[in-house]
């Protein structure tokens, strides 16, 4: 089976880009207060389409939460 990393957890390779990935998750291109980064680099917003996924990538999601 073929995997990445997202936020540190191994799961299979489902998506062939970062914005697909994100869509899965509910996350759309106009989602406020979203980072990424794959590979330990930023990724920018509007290069989200065009960023391939590949087996063994490392993609870290991070968005603000509320609480204490």
């Amino acid at each position: 089976m073929t995997t990445i990393r997202v936020n540190g957890q191994a799961e299979p390779l489902a998506a062939a880009t970062v914005a697909e990935l994100l869509a899965a998750r509910g996350i759309g291109p106009d989602a406020r207060a979203v980072a990424v980064a794959l590979n330990g680099a930023v990724v920018r917003r509007g290069d989200w389409p065009a960023t391939a996924l590949n087996p063994g990538d490392e993609l870290d999601i991070v968005r603000p939460f509320q609480g204490g």
